[in-house]
């Protein structure tokens, strides 16, 4: 009896995909976004470039999809809680703040914040596919820390997050002054006292 066995032509087309979306996460740290091409990226993982074009429509939809690879946001988000709010969001400002020193991180992060500009469609798919999910679960941890008695039960979760995070993002876009932990620990104090829940007055 022969044991041979067929090739299984959806293993290889994952196979081909993942070559893909690690040669474009390569590409970019080594030669930087502007120099990595559709030719390149094909060249790097041994495909043609018909093959690319059939699954993706540009190199930013390209270098998206391997950032979202790298950082695993498909396969679920969820926040600490460890039942101290602020501990928490410390931990986890902190962590968005290496992840900015990280050029494995920052480098194809600014170039999708570039094509994100002039691309619509690709602006899109990273609110949907990353900027949604990422949100929503910060939105549950926070939705804990109310019902707990920790935040303001009215407050408004996307204010409480723009105003955490924003200046993170600012500082990190326009280089205007280093990104720390002491930063991060500075947001997250002065956040929540923003939206401390309202004491109740004590009797004379």
């Amino acid at each position: 009896m022969s044991t041979d066995r067929k090739p299984d032509p959806s293993r290889r087309r994952q196979q081909s995909r993942d070559s893909i979306l690690e040669a474009a996460l390569a590409l970019v740290l080594e030669v930087g976004y502007s120099k990595t091409s559709i030719e390149s990226i094909a060249s790097r993982a041994g495909v043609g470039k018909q093959t690319i074009y059939r699954w993706w429509p540009s190199k930013g939809a390209v270098v998206f999809d391997s950032v979202l690879a790298h950082a695993g946001v498909e396969d679920g988000v969820q926040l600490p809680d460890t039942g101290d709010v602020e501990a928490d969001l410390k931990q986890v400002l902190r962590a968005t703040v290496a992840e900015f020193a990280d050029p494995a991180f920052e480098a194809p992060i600014r170039a999708l914040n570039s094509e994100i500009i002039f691309d619509a469609d690709l602006a899109a798919a990273y609110r949907e596919r990353m900027a949604a999910p990422v949100e929503e679960a910060k939105k549950v941890r926070l939705r804990s820390a109310q019902a707990a008695g920790q935040l303001d039960p009215d407050a408004d979760l996307d204010l409480l997050l723009e105003l955490l995070y924003a200046p993170v993002y600012q500082r990190w876009l326009l280089r205007t002054a280093p990104l720390t932990q002491e930063y991060a620990d500075q947001l997250v104090e002065t956040v929540l006292r923003t939206f401390a829940p309202a004491r109740t007055p004590t009797s004379p």
